[in-house]
Order: C-alpha cells, then structure tokens, then sequence
C-alpha cells in the first residue's frame, strides 16, 4: 500500500467536489454582480430584484447540469470501489 494511492483519490475527489460547487456557484455570483451594477446605477433598493434572478439560474443549472453530475459521481464512485483493495492495504 502505498500512500500516493490515497492522495490521488483524494485529490480527484477534491476536484470534481471544486468542479460540481464552481458551476453552480460563478454563474450565480456573475449575475449577483450584474444586477447589483444595474441597481447600482438605477439606485433602486430592492432585495427580490437580486434573489430571484439568482434563484432561477440556479434552479435551471442543477435541472441541466444534474444527470452530468450524477454520471460523474458514479465513475469517482465506481474508481473508488475498484481501488478499494489497494487503498486497505
């Protein structure tokens, strides 16, 4: 056994965890940042301008982006389950 096995798995976990977290997250935030320059310009306060926007965007990645994540989920999975043997070494 060695521990590189462990790290390698670990580091591909950390990085479609970063992958799954960063396409929901960057989209939402980019148009936090636009509509907060809109109200910026126009002076117009109002919290539901901002949420709302958010909220469909996220709603529509994850209704897109969940069979593709979900594949990936069962391939780290299924590599894991495979390499289990070396990993309890």
């Amino acid at each position: 056994m060695n521990d590189m096995h462990i790290l390698t798995a670990m580091q591909e976990m950390l990085y479609y965890t970063m992958v799954a977290v960063c396409i929901i997250t960057i989209p939402i935030l980019i148009v936090g940042l636009v509509i907060s320059i809109i109200q910026t310009a126009t002076q117009i306060n109002e919290i539901t301008m901002t949420f709302i926007p958010k909220m469909l965007v996220m709603f529509t990645l994850l209704f897109l982006l969940t069979p593709w994540l979900m594949h990936q989920l069962i391939l780290i999975t299924q590599k894991f389950l495979t390499n289990l043997p070396a990993y309890i070494r």
